[in-house]
């Protein structure tokens, strides 16, 4: 059976585009990266893309006079390149109802806080100004609501004395590079069932993935 065709949505450097393409890479990987489209033009994950010979495409919001119609376009451009999963890698859009509705449970996006604590932006100063001792990652389906929808997997960060909010974002960000590849990995394979907002195995496991003091662990 092939790899499934993945298409990664970005708007700017593509830290975790480069992370899905690195495991990608490997023979035993069951998806590939089949298109990497930008909203913003010069976007530096565009440049990762073509120097790994994966098909670009830049669709910037501006063009367009709604939601609606920039959805569609992305939606036409996805459908050319036969892509079955949408990954979001840092793309600072909102994807309307009816865009979502026509990739229902194809779509993950990854937030860098332990969701549902700390959604939208300037996470890692809301984490530091709140107090909380632990912070993370998560990928997650995507639903019309801003950084909702069921969980795959997570993974914990230790908050520290004197963090910043760039300190503490570089250590969720090697996370977020170990959790991406993870969770498509399950959703390539078939494993994840989805029930409501309840993400569980195919063997009926809970969850799909975490951090442990031995590291990511990931369920058989």
């Amino acid at each position: 059976m092939g790899r499934v065709k993945v298409g990664v949505l970005i708007s700017g450097r593509g830290s975790n585009l480069e992370a899905l393409m690195t495991a990608c890479k490997a023979d035993d990987y069951p998806a590939e990266i089949v298109l990497v489209i930008s909203n913003v033009e010069g976007a530096r994950g565009l440049g990762l893309a073509e120097r790994n010979h994966i098909l670009t495409r830049t669709i910037p919001h501006k063009d367009f006079s709604d939601r609606a119609a920039f959805d569609e376009a992305l939606d036409v451009a996805l459908n050319e390149a036969d892509v079955e999963i949408v990954c979001l890698a840092g793309f600072m859009r909102l994807l309307g109802r009816e865009f979502l509705d026509g990739w229902q449970d194809r779509v993950l996006n990854i937030h860098p806080s332990l969701l549902p604590a700390f959604p939208g932006l300037d996470t890692h100063r809301k984490v530091l100004d709140a107090g909380v001792k632990i912070s993370g990652c998560t990928v997650h389906f995507v639903r019309p609501e801003l950084d909702d929808g069921p969980i795959v997997v997570q993974a914990a960060v230790s908050v520290i004395a004197n963090d910043t909010p760039e300190t503490l974002a570089e250590r969720v960000l090697e996370m977020e590079h170990k959790c991406y590849p993870l969770a498509l990995r399950l959703l390539a394979l078939g494993k994840i069932h989805i029930k409501g907002k309840m993400v569980t195995l195919k063997d009926g496991s809970p969850g799909a993935g975490f951090l442990n003091p031995g590291g990511l662990t990931e369920p058989n």
